[in-house]
C-alpha cells in the first residue's frame, strides 16, 4: 500500500471513529428509553452544545487522533532518502517491529536483548513507582478527605502544590544533588557514624525511583482526595459502631467507594512514569536503562523517525494495556475513571 492510500486512511479514520460513537450514543438512549437522562443537545441548547462539540472535536482529532495515526503510518514504512518517499519502495513494512525485537531489519538469528530488557524495566519500574505512589498517597487522601478540618486541607493543598512551581528539570538535579555520593544524605549519614563511605543512591536507583515517584506524587493525590472525599463519613461511623478493626473498614468501606480515584491515579502515574524522559536521563545511574531515552535516540540521534515511531507505538500499546488491565481489576468502566 503506498503512502497516498495510506494517507487517505489517516484523514478518513477521525471520521469513522466520531460516527462509531455517535451510533454507540444512539444504541445506548434506545436501550434506556425513557430512564435515559436528559440529551446534552436539550440540556445545553444549540448554540453552546455545538460550539463544545466542534471545539472539543477539533482539539481531540488535530491533537490527539491525528498525531497517533500519523506515528502508527509513520511507523510501518521503510527508512527512505527524500528522493524515494512516496516512491515504488515506500510500502507498508514491519521492519522497525522486527528491529525491535531482534536489532536487525533483515535477520531474526539474535534477540535484541537490550531493547527489550529495556522495555520491561521501564513497564516494571512504573509499576513499582504507581503502587509506591499509592502507598504515599493513601493515608494522606484519607486523612485530609475525612479526618482533617477544612482550614487545615487548605494549609496541606498549599504545601503539596507549591514544590511544584519548579521546574520539573530543577527537581531532578535537586535530587542529585541530595543523593549523590558527595550530597546532602551522604554526608549527614558519614559525619552521624551511620555509615564509613559513600552510598551509590544514583548507581542503585535510588535517586531515580525517588525522582520518579516525587514528579508525579500530585496526580495520585488529587485523584485519591477527590473520590474518597465524596465519601459519607456515616458509612465509617457505621462500621466502627459494628465493631470492624481500622484495616476491615478501609478495605472493604473506603477502597471500594474510592476504586475510580484508585484507577484514575494508578493510569496517571504509570502513563507519565512510562514516559518520561527528564528524570532517567539526570537521576538514571551508568547501567540504568530506561526505554524512552531509547526512542528519543531513535529520532534524533539515529535520525531514523520510522523505527522511534514503532517504539513509541509499542509503547503506546503497554499503556493501553495497562489501563484495560487497571479497568479489569476494579471492574470499572472508562467513564467512569473520567469523572
Amino acid at each position: 500500500m503506498h503512502s497516498s492510500v495510506g494517507h487517505s486512511l489517516i484523514l478518513a479514520l477521525p471520521l469513522v471513529i466520531v460516527a462509531g460513537f455517535f451510533l454507540l450514543s444512539i444504541l445506548e438512549r434506545r436501550r434506556l428509553g425513557s430512564l435515559a437522562p436528559v440529551s446534552f443537545w436539550r440540556r445545553n441548547g444549540i448554540a453552546v452544545s455545538t460550539y463544545l462539540v466542534v471545539a472539543v472535536g477539533l482539539w481531540a482529532v488535530i491533537m490527539i487522533v491525528l498525531p497517533q495515526l500519523y506515528m502508527i503510518d509513520l511507523s510501518l514504512r521503510p527508512k527512505l532518502p527524500p528522493a524515494q518517499t512516496s516512491g515504488p519502495k515506500d510500502v507498508y513494512t514491519l521492519e522497525n517491529y522486527r528491529y525491535f525485537l531482534y536489532g536487525s531489519t533483515t535477520s531474526t538469528a539474535n534477540w535484541n536483548t537490550l531493547h527489550i530488557k529495556a522495555f520491561f524495566l521501564t513497564i516494571g519500574a512504573s509499576v513499582t513507582v504507581t503502587l509506591l505512589n499509592f502507598a504515599i498517597c493513601y493515608p494522606l487522601a484519607f486523612y485530609m478527605a475525612q479526618v482533617s478540618p477544612k482550614a487545615r486541607v487548605r494549609l496541606f493543598m498549599l504545601l503539596l502544590i507549591t514544590p511544584y512551581w519548579v521546574n520539573e528539570v530543577l527537581r531532578a538535579f535537586a535530587f542529585r544533588v541530595l543523593l549523590g555520593s558527595q550530597g546532602a544524605i551522604n554526608t549527614l549519614l558519614l559525619k552521624t557514624g551511620l555509615i564509613d563511605q559513600p552510598i551509590d543512591f544514583l548507581g542503585l536507583d535510588v535517586g531515580l525511583y525517588a525522582g520518579l515517584a516525587y514528579a508525579y506524587l500530585l496526580m495520585m493525590m488529587f485523584s485519591l482526595y477527590n473520590a474518597i472525599e465524596s465519601l459519607d463519613r456515616n458509612q465509617i461511623e457505621a462500621a466502627r459502631d459494628l465493631g470492624a478493626p481500622w484495616w476491615y473498614i478501609h478495605w472493604s468501606v473506603v477502597m471500594p467507594h474510592a476504586k475510580p480515584g484508585i484507577a484514575s491515579g494508578a493510569t496517571l502515574v504509570f502513563m507519565l512514569n512510562a514516559g518520561a524522559l527528564a528524570a532517567p536521563l539526570v537521576l538514571g545511574g551508568p547501567r540504568t536503562l530506561w526505554f524512552t531515552p531509547i526512542v528519543y535516540d531513535r529520532f534524533y540521534q539515529a535520525f531514523n523517525w520510522q523505527q522511534g515511531a514503532a517504539y513509541a507505538f509499542i509503547l503506546l500499546l503497554a499503556c493501553v494495556v495497562f489501563v484495560l488491565l487497571v479497568l479489569r481489576l476494579f471492574k470499572l468502566g472508562l467513564g467512569e475513571i473520567a469523572r
